[in-house]
């Protein structure tokens, strides 16, 4: 049973005048999370008060934080700088044999790209790209293309231009029956949409923490299933290796790793800024509920949806689109200049590929709602 929350702007330094409607951008930070990040700062100005002990109790907390989020375990998880750290990590650790495809969405966000057409070119691997379907059903439209050739699926857990919802637990059975690995994206959802890691099974799976995990930016985090806790990380640092938490011992060099996915890590990943605004935001998401988020949320979008459709509006039907997700679809696209008209409102949205996304969270108000729609309705 999920409940509606109320309104939690006053936990968020947002003027009444601002509507950030634009989560899907980058999200505020809460109060809480900039004061433990200024204590971070804080703590930088007096490096006598910081001891060698201190280096690992943020990331441990981080790691079962997010672990909690998921449905993992805290030795599943590593820590990033970003998504495409660990896509590359992933695309580091997978194989795609010559002739094999590597599957992607049209328009996916780059992150996820990238590497995967870097690993085609060196494996003779090949890119196949999901059109995207008419019917907006992007899961029947990847489970077509789902076949023995498959090595690799890379997929968010909606789209992020207008968030066209994947179901990734018929996705991930598929291809598991299928042979085929699975690397997930989730920084357009994770937060904001409830997500279970032991009923999908991807071999990796990223995220970014500035979107709807509330936290910083530069930081992220990356689940590794245990069957490949035994990879190659990206870099060899040192805090990685085992026996780390002994700095008087550091000259004695390892050659085993710290358990589970640790030995993935970034460098400097003890980050005393970025990391205590990191687990301040996982805190709250975890005690708001990311069922009730997703309620609360999914309300907010059907009723703006509802309003935009009578002004001729379109967007991704209900089933088909993630409830925390929002992209408008114009008649001829998206009106030129729109979004920077609507900005000089203070009215903050955001373009991408063909649909205009409206992103609230519970920072947002009524208010905000009304004033975007209005302003909307004179720019049409």
């Amino acid at each position: 049973m999920t409940t509606q929350i109320p309104c939690q702007r006053d936990l968020f330094d947002i003027p009444d005048d601002v509507a950030w409607l634009n989560c899907a951008y980058m999200s505020p930070l809460m109060k809480s999370a900039v004061e433990a990040g200024e204590a971070g700062i804080r703590r930088k100005a007096h490096p006598w008060t910081v001891a060698p002990a201190d280096f690992f109790p943020g990331p441990e907390e981080a790691r079962a934080l997010f672990a909690r989020l998921i449905n993992a375990s805290a030795d599943e998880i590593a820590i990033v700088p970003s998504v495409s750290y660990g896509i590359a990590t992933a695309a580091r650790n997978l194989d795609a044999p010559a002739g094999s495809r590597i599957l992607l969405l049209d328009e996916q966000f780059p992150s996820n790209v990238y590497a995967w057409r870097e690993l085609a070119t060196r494996t003779g691997a090949r890119i196949d790209t999901v059109p995207r379907p008419a019917d907006d059903d992007w899961t029947a439209a990847i489970l077509e293309r789902v076949g023995e050739d498959l090595s690799i699926a890379a997929l968010p857990n909606n789209h992020w231009t207008d968030g066209g919802l994947i179901d990734l637990e018929r996705v991930g059975a598929a291809l598991r029956e299928a042979g085929a690995a699975l690397v997930l994206d989730v920084t357009q959802s994770l937060g904001a949409l409830p997500l279970d890691v032991r009923r999908i099974r991807p071999d990796f799976l990223v995220c970014g923490t500035y979107k709807w995990l509330l936290g910083p930016y530069s930081l992220g985090f990356l689940y590794v299933d245990p069957e490949h806790h035994g990879g190659e990380p990206l870099e060899h640092n040192w805090i990685a290796r085992a026996g780390s938490e002994d700095f008087t011992g550091l000259v004695n060099y390892r050659d085993d790793f710290q358990p589970g996915a640790r030995r993935f890590d970034v460098g400097e990943l003890s980050n005393f800024v970025l990391m205590p605004q990191a687990n301040a935001a996982m805190r709250q998401i975890l005690d708001w509920g990311v069922e009730n988020i997703q309620a609360t949320l999914t309300a907010r979008n059907e009723a703006i949806a509802a309003r935009a459709r009578g002004m001729g509006i379109d967007s991704v039907s209900q089933g088909l689109r993630a409830g925390h997700f929002l992209g408008l679809r114009f008649a001829g696209g998206v009106p030129e200049g729109l979004g920077a008209r609507l900005a000089q409102e203070n009215i903050h949205v955001s373009v991408r590929g063909a649909s205009m996304r409206v992103t609230p969270h519970l920072y947002n108000n009524d208010r905000d709602v009304e004033r975007f729609l209005d302003a909307l309705k004179r720019a049409l």
